[in-house]
């Protein structure tokens, strides 16, 4: 475990410190209260998967989901102004400038690890070491781009998403595959891009979204998880699912990164395609969500017996119909922040854990990877992005990505 240093405390953030005009406001505070409250436990350590006890259980050396506890330490710091934030939020920088030189982590999950970290604390703070750190993450993202055939590599055949998936199985899988979860850590290029004025870094970022609107989506506005292409020529072969119940289905999660990715990349890079790509899967997702408040794990799953729900795809969600409302004008706007809202309705009335002091993360029922048996845990994902979601709700637009 790396070296835990001490932590220079100032004066606790409570939610009554907060203006406390409406729900989302409120449930900000209550989030902010909670880091202040519960992240002393952590040390440094990143939190991975809820407990049945509402703890959480913290991550391996390594994990794509690292990042996320320290993107809420950042909001929370950027939101306040409160140096206990920034310190917590620095404590695991040597993991970072590790994961910089150890090839084994790489994957296309880059953009979130260094996005919510390094860049965050550049923003934040000019610091021209978190600058660096950030910029040596985005090279290596980009060298994960595949020219045959217009795409960030997810992932490579020695990488196993968990140890259980190693073995010629996972090889075969992964070959000339992307991944719908690649559009949220498309920010990091169009950083780097302005950061050191190289273009090369946002062709990338949006040559990669257009091969993701055209494989990725299908006709009716549901998306694969999943998409792979012939090693060799480049050719599309087909799309599969990683988590979610089939081939065939749509998995809500992955629906979820589209949203938020595709409106994302149209807010970096003024790309029309990209606000088209938003638009339609966001009107699928709204469409398959019917009257429930909370998302089911996958839009095809069977409903038969308990229905298992994702509260990290409806943060998520939340998040990209928000952040997609402030991109258009008129009845569309006003359609898209609709949607967004009745998401963080549903999350406060069914999965909020922000008022119980037992609690150490803001979500229940999370769905992880339920065909791994994953579900109804805390998830730091959704964590960040539900606060990102209230952050949006009440009026804030300043964020990492």
């Amino acid at each position: 475990m790396m070296t835990f240093p001490a932590v220079a405390r100032s004066t606790p953030v409570l939610a009554e410190d907060l203006t406390r005009h409406d729900p989302y406001e409120a449930t900000l505070g209550r989030c902010i209260a909670m880091l202040e409250r519960v992240s002393d436990i952590d040390g440094d350590r990143a939190p991975r998967l809820g407990n049945a006890d509402l703890s959480w259980t913290y991550c391996p050396e390594h994990d794509w989901v690292a990042s996320f506890r320290i993107g809420t330490l950042w909001l929370s710091y950027q939101t306040t102004g409160n140096t206990y934030f920034q310190d917590r939020a620095r404590v695991r920088d040597s993991y970072y400038d590790k994961l910089l030189v150890t090839p084994d982590w790489h994957d296309h999950d880059l953009g979130f690890l260094f996005s919510l970290s390094a860049v965050a604390d550049y923003r934040l703070t000019t610091n021209p070491v978190a600058r660096e750190r950030a910029l040596g993450g985005a090279r290596l993202l980009a060298s994960r781009f595949v020219e045959n055939g217009g795409y960030i590599l997810a992932w490579d055949e020695r990488v196993a998403f968990d140890n259980s998936e190693k073995g010629e199985a996972w090889s075969r899988f992964v070959k000339g595959r992307m991944i719908a979860d690649t559009m949220q850590n498309l920010a990091l290029l169009y950083w780097a891009a302005d950061q050191e004025g190289d273009p090369r870094f946002a062709e990338i970022a949006t040559r990669h979204a257009r091969s993701a609107a055209q494989y990725l989506l299908r006709e009716d506005g549901t998306s694969f998880h999943t998409f792979a292409f012939d090693p060799a020529t480049g050719a599309p072969v087909g799309g599969a699912t990683h988590q979610g119940f089939s081939n065939a289905s749509c998995w809500s999660r992955g629906q979820a990164w589209l949203i938020h990715g595709f409106a994302q990349t149209y807010a970096l890079s003024g790309e029309t395609f990209s606000l088209d790509a938003a638009r339609k899967v966001a009107g699928k997702f709204e469409e398959l969500m019917g009257d429930d408040l909370v998302p089911v794990w996958d839009f095809d799953a069977p409903r038969e017996g308990e229905v298992i729900v994702d509260s990290s795809a409806g943060a998520v969600a939340a998040a990209g119909y928000l952040l997609l409302a402030s991109l258009v004008e008129g009845e569309e706007r006003k359609r898209w922040r609709a949607t967004g809202l009745r998401l963080l309705d549903g999350l406060l009335q069914r999965c909020d854990l922000t008022g119980r002091t037992d609690a150490q993360g803001f979500l229940d029922e999370g769905a992880a990877n339920v065909p791994k048996g994953r579900a109804r845990n805390m998830l730091p994902y959704g964590d960040y992005y539900f606060m990102e979601a209230l952050m949006r709700a009440t009026g804030h637009h300043r964020f990492f990505w």
